[in-house]
């Protein structure tokens, strides 16, 4: 089987990998778009941390991040050691203990439904500077055993490597979908034609441009995310936990080599325009040293830009377009994507070529996620 995939983010290599480790013929095709999500993404893994997610996302969400461990093996046994993973803990904090006691008590509730979540409990101010020296020492924490972090550049990378060495192929270029009456028969990259038997949409943000003129309406929309990369001299960070703040969308996370991401915004007004604002990268970096005084020393890395795919109820679209054989969508992961597109990615390969994804380890309904559902009609 013969199966093209436009987009080659984290969600698009997913399924170009898994389809490839399965056997089937690939072709992976991309603009190199600057913004793609993937550039804007920190890699934080502790969906179990939300305040009142839908069930369904959650659902995937905590799959998503479990399973990031799985793909890391598969992809060492694939030649590929190093994808930035590590299950280094989460840490949510704040400074009122009533607000951490009762963020304890909802992350238990799902511990005892779910054990991959491992111990939670709290932690005194004390305790929470000693796991992440930088932080505000007046801030407690609830902890959560199982959280992790990932490197998405890292992560995308390696899965395109290893689909390539299943015999993948990569093409860099505009696609065009190619029909026969109402059925897709491939794509158009550069005047050629590039016939298949499946396409699967994950352009991310660009994805609407692509099905407009010939599906439904999929209203994906950019959310533009601005990120702040830090190092901090003198600290051996490899192991500090990731850190978000109760009640927000800021957080942080430590990579090795001193390294420290901060973010990060969420615009939904901005469009396609990829530029760093003043404004933008002020509350990043305000944010962060209000959670972190500690990094006020540290130096200015990089700043980072990427468009979020966002749909209208805020879940992601996968699964086929019914009036258009041959016709797929993984798209619509907004500020989750890290979390959740290696899982999706792999339901949907299987979703293409075997017709029913696998979800019995994960309860995951891709049906929760149709691309057509009521709630993304206007």
């Amino acid at each position: 089987m013969r199966i093209v995939v436009v987009g080659a983010g984290v969600a698009g290599s997913s399924i170009a990998y898994h389809l490839a480790r399965k056997g089937a013929e690939v072709e992976l095709v991309d603009r190199a778009d600057a913004g793609q999500a993937t550039a804007a993404g920190a890699g934080m893994l502790a969906p179990w941390l939300a305040p009142d997610p839908d069930p369904d996302e959650y659902r995937l969400a905590s799959a998503g991040a479990v399973y990031h461990q799985r793909l890391a093996q598969l992809l060492a046994e694939d030649g590929e050691g190093d994808v930035g993973y590590a299950r280094v803990g989460a840490l949510a904090v704040h400074r009122d203990p009533d607000v951490l006691r009762r963020t304890r008590d909802l992350v238990r509730e799902r511990a005892a439904e779910d054990p991959t979540l491992g111990r939670v409990g709290l932690l005194d101010p004390r305790e929470t500077s000693a796991c992440f020296p930088a932080l505000d020492p007046r801030l407690g924490a609830v902890h959560v055993e199982s959280g992790a972090r990932v490197d998405g550049r890292k992560l995308r990378d390696a899965m395109q490597r290893a689909a390539v060495r299943h015999g993948a192929r990569m093409r860099t270029g505009s696609a065009e979908l190619r029909m026969s009456g109402s059925r897709v028969q491939g794509v158009d990259v550069h005047c050629e034609a590039v016939n298949a038997d499946a396409v699967v949409v994950a352009g991310g943000a660009w994805s609407q441009t692509l099905i407009e003129p010939i599906a439904p309406r999929l209203p994906v929309h950019p959310e533009r995310g601005q990120i702040v990369d830090l190092h901090l001299i003198g600290h051996d960070t490899s192991t500090w936990p990731v850190v978000h703040a109760i009640g927000s969308s800021h957080y942080l996370l430590a990579f090795p080599g001193a390294r420290v991401v901060a973010g990060a915004t969420r615009e939904m007004r901005a469009g396609f325009d990829h530029r760093l604002t003043a404004g933008g990268v002020a509350e990043v970096l305000g944010r962060a040293l209000e959670l972190a005084p500690g990094l006020a020393d540290a130096s200015l890395l990089d700043t980072r830009i990427g468009f979020r795919p966002h749909s209208p109820d805020g879940k992601p679209m996968l699964g086929a377009f019914s009036a258009v054989p041959g016709l797929f969508a993984a798209t619509g992961f907004g500020a989750s994507g890290l979390t959740v597109a290696p899982l999706a990615g792999r339901l949907v390969a299987e979703l293409v070529l075997e017709g029913k994804p696998d979800t019995g380890e994960t309860g995951v309904d891709l049906a929760a996620f149709d691309p057509l559902r009521p709630s993304l009609r206007g």
